[in-house]
C-alpha cells in the first residue's frame, strides 16, 4: 500500500470535510438562539431605561408643577412610576426564568406591551400638559418628548417593532395636540412630528438589522468553531482508532500464524491455480510429508485418484460462488499409502476487486469418527433386533402371569411380577426412545400423515394418560371449548408427543393438582397448550431442555424417572410435521408447554 498516497487522500478528505462544515455553519444559525440573544440585549437595557424614565419624569414633574394642575402632575407621575415598576418586575421575572430559549417570543411580546405602555404614558403627559402652559414650558415639553423618543432608539434597537410601538405611543398624542392647538406654527410642527417618527423608526430598523446580522454572524462563527473542534476531536479519535486497529491487526496476524502453526487440524494455503504455498505442522503429520515436499506441488496430489472428479466439482463451485465450503469429506492418501477420510473447510480469500488471491483449507482426519458412526449404527440395529424382541416377549409373559392365566399368585409374588413388568416396560420405552432419536437424526424415520380432528386426538391422549395421572395423584382437565379443526399429521407420532407432554406435566405437578389442556386457533395454526403448576424450568436448563438426554440437575427431577429424550423426540416430530414447539412460564407459577401445527386447508396435499 502506498502510504504517502493514503496520507494525501486523508488530508484531502479532511479538507473537504472541514470546508463542508464551514459552509454548513454559515447557513446554520438557530433562529431561536438568535432571538434569545435579541431578547437578552433588550432586557439588559431595561434597567437603564427605567432609571432614565425615573430621572426625566422627576425633572418634568418639578418643572410642570403649578397649583391648579398639581393633582394632574401627581397622577401622571404615579402612572409613570407604575409603568416603571411593572418594567422592573418584568426584568426580574426574565432574569429568574429557567428556559429563556424556548420562551423568547413570549418575553419579547411582554416587553413590547411594556414599551407601548411607557410610550402612551409619555404621550398622555404631552396631550395634557402642552395646552396648559406658556410658550417656554411648551418648548421644554417638545424638547423633552423628542429626547424621550430618540432615547428609546438605543434601548429598543434590537427589535425595531418594539421601538415603533413605543414611539407611536408618544408621537400620536403629541401630533394630535399640536394639530388641534389652533396655532399655525404648531400645526406645521405637527406635520414634522410623523416625519421625525419615521426617521427614528428607520434608524431603529437599520440598527436592528445590524444587531440581527451580528447575532447571526456570532452564532455562525461560534457554530463553525464548535464544528471544527468536533471535527478535530473526531480526527484525533480516528487516528487513535486507526493506530489501535493497526496494532490489533498485527497482533491478530501473529496470533493467526501461531494458531495455524500449533493448531491440531491441518491448514494449507493454496493459490488460485491449486498450488500449495504454505502448510502447518499438523498438515505434515497428517500426510506424512515435510513442508518443503508439500509446498509447490498441486493440491490434487493429496487427493486419491478416485476422488479427483469430486474435488474438481467442489473447487469449481468455490471459485464461482466465492463462498466458503464446509463439511467436505474427501479421501486423502498418506505417504505410507494409507488412504484417510478427511473433512475439509475451504475458504477463499477475495480482494476488493472480487478476485481470489488465496484459498485456506482446514481439515482433520475423521476416519475413526466414521468407523465409530458405523459401529453405533450396528449397535442400534443389534439393540433393535437382539434386545427389544426378547424384552417384548418377557413383558408379554409377565402380563400373562399377572392376569392370572397361570393361576392365582400370592400377594408378594404378584407385587414382584408387577415391579418386573413396570421396569421391563420402562426399559422397552428407553430402547424405543433411543431408536426413535437415531431414526430422526439419520433421516430414516417413517411418517404416515393423515387428516386428523385435533380435538378428538387431544381427548384420546387425555384418556390414554389418565392412569398415569392417577399414579401421581393428578387429574387432566380441558379448559374451555376444543374447536373442531383438522390438521395433516401422523396420528401415532402426535399421540406420542401429547403423551410425553401430559406425562411430564403430571410428574412435576403437586399432588391433587390438575393439568389443564387448551386448544386455540389462529388464522393459519392450531395451538395446543399443556399447563401445569410445577416448580418451573430452572434458568440454567432452559437452553438445553430440548436436547438429547436433557434433565434438570436436581434430585427431585431425577426421582421422577425418564430418559431425557421425550422433549427432544417431540421437538423433532413436530418439526417434521411442519409445526413448532416451545414453553413459557405460567402466571402464578408452573410451566406451559405448547406446540403449533398448520390447519388443514381442506384437502390432503
Amino acid at each position: 500500500m502506498n502510504h504517502s498516497t493514503t496520507a494525501s487522500g486523508t488530508q484531502a478528505a479532511t479538507g473537504s470535510a472541514a470546508a463542508g462544515v464551514a459552509a454548513g455553519s454559515r447557513e446554520r444559525s438557530d433562529p431561536r438562539v438568535v432571538l434569545a440573544d435579541r431578547v437578552e440585549q433588550l432586557y439588559s437595557q431595561l434597567p437603564l431605561g427605567i432609571a432614565a424614565t425615573a430621572v426625566i419624569g422627576l425633572i418634568s414633574a418639578l418643572e410642570l408643577r403649578e397649583g391648579r394642575i398639581i393633582e394632574l402632575v401627581a397622577f401622571w407621575g404615579g402612572l409613570l412610576l407604575l409603568v416603571s415598576a411593572l418594567h422592573g418586575a418584568l426584568y426580574f421575572a426574565y432574569r429568574r426564568s429557567a428556559d429563556k430559549l424556548a420562551q423568547g417570543e413570549q418575553w419579547l411580546r411582554w416587553l413590547g406591551i411594556g414599551a407601548f405602555a411607557a410610550g402612551v404614558t409619555w404621550g398622555f403627559g404631552a396631550s395634557v400638559f402642552f395646552p396648559s402652559h406658556a410658550d417656554e414650558r411648551q418648548v421644554f415639553l417638545a424638547f423633552l418628548l423628542s429626547g424621550v423618543m430618540s432615547g428609546g432608539i438605543p434601548v429598543y434597537a434590537a427589535s425595531w417593532p418594539i421601538f415603533a410601538a413605543y414611539a407611536a405611543g408618544i408621537a400620536i398624542p403629541f401630533t394630535y395636540v399640536l394639530a388641534t392647538f389652533g396655532n399655525r406654527l404648531f400645526a406645521e410642527i405637527a406635520l414634522l412630528v410623523p416625519l421625525f417618527y419615521g426617521v427614528s423608526v428607520a434608524i431603529a430598523y437599520r440598527l436592528n438589522r445590524v444587531f440581527h446580522s451580528g447575532y447571526r454572524l456570532r452564532h455562525a462563527y461560534g457554530k463553525l468553531t464548535e464544528d471544527y473542534s468536533v471535527l478535530n476531536q473526531r480526527l484525533e479519535l480516528q487516528l487513535v482508532e486507526l493506530e489501535e486497529a493497526r496494532r490489533q491487526v498485527e497482533a491478530s496476524g501473529r496470533k493467526l500464524a501461531l494458531f495455524a502453526e500449533r493448531a491440531p487440524i491441518a491448514v494449507l494455503e493454496i493459490d488460485p491455480q491449486g498450488i500449495v504455498t504454505a502448510v502447518n505442522h499438523a498438515a505434515e503429520l497428517l500426510f506424512g510429508y515435510a513442508a518443503a515436499e508439500l509446498i509447490g506441488g498441486h493440491v490434487k496430489r493429496l487427493v486419491v485418484p478416485e476422488s479427483h472428479a469430486e474435488f474438481d466439482g467442489h473447487w469449481m463451485r468455490m471459485t464461482e460462488t466465492r463462498q466458503p465450503l464446509a463439511g467436505l469429506r474427501i479421501r486423502n492418501p498418506r505417504r505410507d499409502g494409507i488412504a484417510l477420510v478427511c473433512e475439509w473447510t475451504v475458504t477463499p480469500l477475495v480482494n476488493p476487486e472480487g478476485d481470489i488471491v488465496s484459498v485456506i483449507a482446514q481439515g482433520q482426519d475423521v476416519t475413526r469418527q466414521i468407523e465409530a458412526e458405523r459401529m453405533k449404527k450396528e449397535f442400534t440395529s443389534t439393540l433393535s433386533h437382539e434386545l427389544r424382541t426378547p424384552l417384548t416377549s418377557i413383558i408379554g409373559s409377565l402380563q400373562l402371569v399377572n392376569s392370572g392365566v397361570a393361576g392365582e399368585l400370592s400377594r408378594d409374588v404378584s407385587e414382584l411380577t408387577l415391579v418386573a413388568e413396570r421396569n421391563g416396560q420402562r426399559l422397552l420405552d428407553i430402547i424405543n426412545d433411543i431408536l426413535d432419536i437415531e431414526k430422526i437424526e439419520s433421516g430414516t424415520i417413517s411418517m404416515a400423515p393423515e387428516v386428523l380432528a385435533i380435538d378428538g386426538l387431544v381427548r384420546e391422549a387425555i384418556v390414554l394418560n389418565e392412569g398415569f395421572g392417577e399414579r401421581f395423584k393428578v387429574r387432566f382437565e380441558v379448559r374451555g371449548e376444543l374447536p373442531g379443526r383438522e390438521v395433516y399429521a401422523d396420528r401415532k407420532r402426535l399421540l406420542q408427543v401429547m403423551t410425553n407432554l401430559l406425562s411430564n406435566a403430571a410428574k412435576f405437578s403437586p399432588e391433587w393438582g390438575k393439568v389443564e389442556i387448551t386448544l386455540e386457533e389462529s388464522d393459519a395454526n392450531i395451538h395446543v397448550g399443556v399447563h401445569d403448576r410445577g416448580p418451573g424450568i430452572p434458568e440454567e436448563f432452559r437452553s438445553r431442555i430440548f436436547g438429547r438426554f436433557a434433565q434438570a440437575d436436581s434430585t427431585a427431577s431425577r426421582q421422577k424417572g425418564g430418559t431425557g429424550l421425550g422433549l427432544a423426540i417431540g421437538k423433532r416430530m413436530i418439526e417434521l410435521m411442519h409445526g413448532r414447539i416451545g414453553f413459557e412460564d405460567r402466571a402464578g407459577g408452573g410451566t406451559t408447554f405448547w406446540f403449533e401445527l398448520p390447519k388443514h386447508p381442506g384437502k390432503e396435499p
